[in-house]
Formats: C-alpha cells, sequence, structure tokens
C-alpha cells in the first residue's frame, strides 16, 4: 500500500471512532440503525471509489 492509502484509511477509521458512540446512541430502533447504517456504508465506499480513481 503506498502512504497516501494508508493515510486515507486511517482517517477513515478516525472519522469512524468519533462518530461511531452518537451514531449508536440515536439509533436505538433496529430498523431506524439498518437505515443508517446503510447510508453511511454507502457513503463510505462512495469515498473509497473516489480515492482509488484519483490514485
Amino acid at each position: 500500500m503506498e502512504t497516501e492509502q494508508i493515510m486515507s484509511a486511517i482517517f477513515l477509521i478516525a472519522v469512524l471512532i468519533l462518530i461511531l458512540p452518537a451514531f449508536l446512541s440515536t439509533n436505538n430502533k433496529i430498523k431506524q440503525f439498518l437505515k443508517n447504517l446503510s447510508i453511511w456504508t454507502v457513503i463510505v465506499l462512495i469515498i473509497i471509489v473516489i480515492i482509488s480513481l484519483v490514485y
């Protein structure tokens, strides 16, 4: 892996660590949790694809 890819992965993990506690506390219903989780998954996948295309 290149240094830029490693830094991008570290950044995504850091963002996940920052938002995870609030995300879990506000999504107490399973249906809402799965909906929000799928939205975040799509966002992260889009960011990964963009980073892959740029580099």
